[in-house]
């Protein structure tokens, strides 16, 4: 980023209300811009077409489009454009899922002013900002490693890695809608996994699902 101009930056997130707290914390600071806002990932692809800012801050859970999908697809046409998702969700796979798309920075909304506004300036510089207390973790678990999963129950074998990996983000409280999002399927498909867990485990609720999880190692 030059120093002698503003950092051009575009917000896309869904509640008007933060928008508008961000746009004044942001034009508040001598070198940073905000240029336009979008409400829905539909929005935020125009908005980057027509404005071509220096970076989006952009919410993860938005509708028309979700902020994976607007990120692969900005990625592609916009490779210079620095994008930092700014996101209530405090989780490792939606970390690595906005990572592998192409983002270059993740942020949670209950940080302070000081760390959105560092984040910015480090995501701009073209350098990879991660949540402290995120980043921590997620090298904690690449240096020591999961611990190993149990295996011992035989209906646990009978599910498809997939049908798994819906079961964990079921067990860890994910919405239908969230679990679509991290998997990039539709809705649909992830009720049409969900059933077939309830009928291959025989479980009638939600609960059952989570306890067989702990029980079974799929989550701690």
């Amino acid at each position: 980023m030059r120093m002698d101009k503003k950092l051009r930056i575009l917000l896309a997130d869904d509640h008007a209300v933060l928008r508008a707290g961000l746009k004044v914390l942001l034009n508040a600071e001598p070198d940073l811009q905000v240029i336009g806002e979008a409400a829905d990932g539909e929005e935020a692809i125009a908005q980057v077409e027509a404005l071509r800012p220096d970076l989006l801050l952009l919410d993860l859970t938005m509708p028309k489009l979700n902020g994976v999908e607007c990120i692969e697809t900005l990625v592609k046409k916009h490779p210079e454009l620095k994008i930092l998702v700014l996101t209530m969700h405090d989780d490792e796979e939606y970390l690595k899922a906005v990572l592998r798309v192409g983002a270059k920075g993740y942020v949670l909304k209950k940080a302070a002013d000081v760390e959105l506004l560092s984040a910015i300036r480090t995501v701009a510089r073209g350098e990879m900002f991660i949540y402290p207390t995120m980043a921590a973790a997620f090298m904690y678990r690449q240096l020591v490693g999961p611990a190993e999963p149990k295996r011992k129950d035989k209906k646990l074998k009978q599910l498809s890695e997939r049908e798994e990996e819906v079961l964990r983000y079921l067990a860890l409280g994910h919405t239908n809608q969230e679990i679509a999002d991290l998997l990039h399927v539709s809705v649909k498909t992830v009720e049409t996994y969900k059933a077939r867990l309830m009928e291959k485990l025989e479980m009638r609720k939600r609960a059952d699902l989570v306890r067989y999880a702990i029980d079974h190692g799929i989550i701690e």
